[in-house]
């Protein structure tokens, strides 16, 4: 098996990105259908840093980083297809936007639904903490947790 390899989205990406993120959970049970995605997906999200992974010449991965959120980088959709998970590829995904946020900022939030287990061990695993819960943030009777990992604090000692 060959490893991933990130890159920038391209808007002839956008096809396999949709497929990707449609065809997949958590999205579908949080209530996105393949028209949210197009709307998204238009070509790429305006304002934000667009990442894909491939595998063995296919889309299997996607990010997408908003920077300037609180002090630091917000990731706002880190999705693996189906047939490309437990393969490393969130993983090696992942590590190429921390490299990245880490040059700029001491800090990247994400979140995740309490429902995800999996998702969650994820991210734990990649030394993410769990902030707190917004509930009823998407859909009801579900919270979001906001998740932040950081490389210390924003401002120095004695200030």
């Amino acid at each position: 098996m060959s490893q991933p390899v990130i890159r920038t989205m391209q808007a002839d990406d956008r096809e396999a990105v949709v497929h990707l993120l449609g065809e997949s959970d958590p999205w579908r049970k949080l209530g996105y259908s393949k028209d949210d995605w197009n709307r998204i997906f238009c070509p790429t999200p305006q304002g934000r840093d667009c990442y894909v992974a491939e595998l063995d010449g296919r889309v299997a991965g996607v990010a997408i980083v908003k920077q300037k959120f609180l002090l630091g980088d917000y990731l706002e959709l880190l999705g693996v297809a189906e047939w490309a998970r437990q393969k490393g590829v969130g993983g090696q995904l992942l590590r190429h936007i921390e490299e990245l946020v880490f040059e700029r900022t001491k800090n990247l939030f994400a979140c995740v639904s309490d429902f995800n287990e999996s998702a969650r061990a994820f991210y734990k695993r990649h030394d993410y903490q769990e902030i707190g819960p917004m509930p009823n943030f998407l859909i009801p009777g579900s919270a979001e947790l906001l998740l932040r990992k950081t490389a210390g604090p924003v401002r120095g000692r004695g200030l």
